[in-house]
């Protein structure tokens, strides 16, 4: 319903007739049917399948189902006229790793129709059922790359009893609880009982356990894992996180724990699983778009399928067996997020550049998965990194540590930031540049290279040694590729860019005040930040056209625009953000070369102290403030020569016309057909209260104001 195709402005349902399969009905004027398998079944037996029945969570057995399954025999499927073999075209079967190929393979077999399976994870069976017929693959890396998916990174949490489990002596008095009822009662155990960590929290419960994970967990997120979600009140805000748990009681522990040690009420930490009194589907909907529940719990709900694209944690306390549930599980982190739909669920947050998993199990060690995080180089800064690949270092881990660093810069870059990146980098954007360092150590990448080239030479001249030779050849050349696009100003730009977006949070080293005066070495500390200020305006004098204007053009002082000033502003930001425009007013104002106040808009301020460099301005004084005198002045020069020359109406529009340039610092004609000038009759209006006078009275105030 929400799809809509580029080459057409209608919706997907209003092209195409779509019905859900709600009954053993199928209209003969659709054209999509969607349905699950189980449906499709009653449909070919000519049954009635109960709405309620019918889950849409594969996990969870209806009655139905489990008698399907109970017969521990392939479905029987006969023909049914209403339901010919050839009534689909083609048929779409998503997540296709799950059981389709034992007890429902029969219903597919019963179509004449394509068969298009769609998995993020796909096994043996799912090669076997489709005869190896891979029509098209995407790996996480390359998602990654796209945008589509972020990366993510590991954080591990372990215990003594986590790993080693622990001994109950004989003698003590410990709780014994039913796991369905809760019940608990009071016993003394007769002999020792050992237990190891697959027992915990199936056989054995070890309270300790859960809490300290959860204690350090939430100590890991304040201080290493997330620790600049503090808001301006001083509270921590814990970003969206799901806990994975091993069971349903289990789940009730852990949730338990996690308000005990977080001080938070029952809205802050929410079970979401099949079995509890409240609606699952509105808890998931809370969660996915509301402030609370900020952790969830659950088992399987969530696992596989289920989207909550704010999820910026994963808290692995169950390990799971399967390589392909495992990845399901792991993409619920994945998903990316617009920045302004993240901070209405996660205020303190600013985008999504990746998301972080965290080990209280062993989970992400005790299997090899398909999908491996990227960053292979945490304390190593990006500075030395990019130094690292431009000096030739051919190291994996290196690259795959870069190219996370610039994924997640690329998410926080700002349009205008993008631009400047490819006059560096010859043309190529951050996903381009990404991409090459994956590549460069990715075998299925060199591979396919390799067998382009081996094409050209016959079957029979061919030699191991050389196809070896081959690859050494290829993957140097793709790293080779991947390293010469960093250089010294590249490289400059993209650590200098990348500190204005990050920031070291010390929240280690306490500090107090000791002294609350006036130094004799304030006045030097701002002369010297002057005298840079300075130096820094006339180094750059040539380079960036508004300086240029204010040095050597006063007549071109006129032309100047906002997106000049706006230009001289951002390079400070970049290359030098301890002149900030506010600060060195603080440093004018220290040595007493004014009394004013910095104007709130920097750019405004930032103009007036141009202004007071180049020497335009005797003092430094706030530029609306310079442009009202200037326009007092103007107006009593064109009232010399005749009194009140101007019109109350006329009036108001040179006021207009003033606010308008103290603001953008000019005006064009075409500044008349918009916003505060459309609402009063644009330019039309303005010719008709000054006919022909119109433009050379827009110039002259250009010129006027800005002397």
């Amino acid at each position: 319903m929400a799809y809509q195709p580029q080459d057409d402005n209608r919706k997907f349902t209003e092209l195409y007739n779509v019905q859900r399969l709600s009954s053993s009905h199928i209209a003969a004027d659709s054209h999509v049917c969607i349905s699950t398998i189980q449906r499709l079944y009653s449909i070919l037996k000519g049954e009635e399948l109960d709405e309620n029945e019918e889950k849409e969570n594969p996990n969870e057995q209806s009655s139905w189902l489990e008698k399907q399954l109970a017969k521990k025999e392939p479905i029987p499927v006969a023909y049914n006229e209403r339901v010919p073999i050839e009534q689909f075209d083609f048929i779409i079967i998503d997540e296709c790793h799950r059981s389709i190929y034992n007890l429902w393979k029969q219903v597919l077999d019963y179509f004449d129709a394509f068969l298009i399976g769609l998995t993020a994870t796909p096994d043996k069976r799912t090669f076997g059922f489709f005869n190896e017929n891979v029509v098209s693959q995407y790996t996480y890396e390359e998602s990654v790359i796209d945008g589509v998916n972020v990366p993510y990174e590991v954080y591990t949490i372990e215990t003594e009893i986590s790993k080693n489990g622990g001994v109950i002596q004989s003698g003590w008095y410990v709780d014994r609880r039913d796991k369905l009822s809760r019940a608990k009662r009071w016993q003394q155990e007769d002999e020792d009982i050992e237990y190891r960590r697959n027992d915990l929290d199936k056989a054995v419960v070890n309270v300790s356990q859960i809490r300290n994970i959860i204690r350090e967990f939430k100590n890991a997120l304040e201080t290493k894992i997330y620790p600049d979600r503090w808001d301006s009140e001083g509270n921590y805000e814990v970003p969206k996180t799901l806990v994975f748990a091993k069971t349903d009681s289990h789940a009730d522990d852990i949730i338990q724990m996690i308000r005990e040690e977080f001080g938070e009420g029952n809205d802050f930490c929410k079970k979401v699983t099949y079995k509890i009194d409240e609606d699952p589907k509105s808890v998931l909907n809370r969660f996915r778009n509301d402030y609370y529940p900020r952790i969830a719990v659950t088992v399987d709900m969530i696992a596989t399928g289920t989207d909550v694209k704010p999820l910026e944690v994963l808290l692995f306390m169950r390990d799971v067996k399967s390589i392909n549930y495992f990845e399901q599980m792991k993409g619920r982190g994945t998903r990316t997020i617009a920045d302004d739909k993240l901070q209405l669920v996660s205020k303190t947050a600013y985008n999504k550049t990746h998301f972080i998993i965290v080990d209280a199990v062993g989970a992400t060690k005790s299997k090899k998965t398909d999908s491996r995080p990227l960053e292979r180089k945490p304390t190593v800064s990006l500075k030395d990194l990019l130094g690292a690949v431009t000096m030739g270092v051919k190291d994996e881990d290196v690259f795959l540590s870069l190219a996370n660093r610039l994924i997640r810069l690329d998410k926080q870059l700002s349009e205008k930031e993008q631009e400047k990146l490819l006059e560096f980098s010859g043309g190529k954007n951050l996903k381009q540049i990404t991409r090459e360092l994956i590549e460069a150590f990715d075998p299925d990448r060199v591979e396919d290279l390799v067998q382009f080239q081996l094409q050209k030479i016959p079957v029979a001249a061919r030699t191991p040694a050389q196809e070896d030779q081959l690859r050494e050849e290829t993957q140097n050349q793709l790293i080779k590729v991947a390293s010469l696009t960093f250089k010294g100003k590249l490289n400059e730009y993209l650590d200098n860019v990348r500190k204005q977006h990050d920031q070291i949070i010390d929240h280690i080293n306490l500090d107090t005040v000791t002294r609350s005066e006036w130094d004799t070495t304030s006045l030097d500390n701002a002369q010297s930040l002057i005298q840079d200020f300075e130096a820094y305006l006339e180094a750059n004098k040539h380079e960036i056209k508004a300086l240029s204007i204010y040095y050597n053009q006063p007549y071109n002082r006129r032309m100047v625009t906002f997106n000049m000033i706006k230009e001289i502003m951002d390079k400070i930001r970049l290359e030098k953000p301890t002149f900030a425009p506010a600060h060195i007013w603080s440093a004018y104002k220290t040595i007493g070369a004014t009394q004013s106040e910095a104007p709130k808009d920097e750019l405004t301020a930032l103009v007036s102290l141009i202004r007071k460099v180049c020497g335009i301005d005797t003092e430094l004084r706030p530029y609306d403030k310079t442009i009202d005198e200037n326009f007092k002045q103007w107006i009593f020069i064109q009232n010399a020569g005749q009194h009140n020359r101007f019109t109350t109406e006329q009036m108001d529009w040179l006021r207009m016309i003033k606010d308008h340039i103290i603001s953008s610092y000019h005006i064009e004609l075409e500044d008349l057909d918009y916003t505060p000038f459309d609402a009063r009759g644009g330019r039309g209006k303005m010719y008709q209260l000054f006919g022909k006078e119109m433009e050379q009275i827009i110039n002259e105030l250009n010129e006027a104001l800005a002397a």
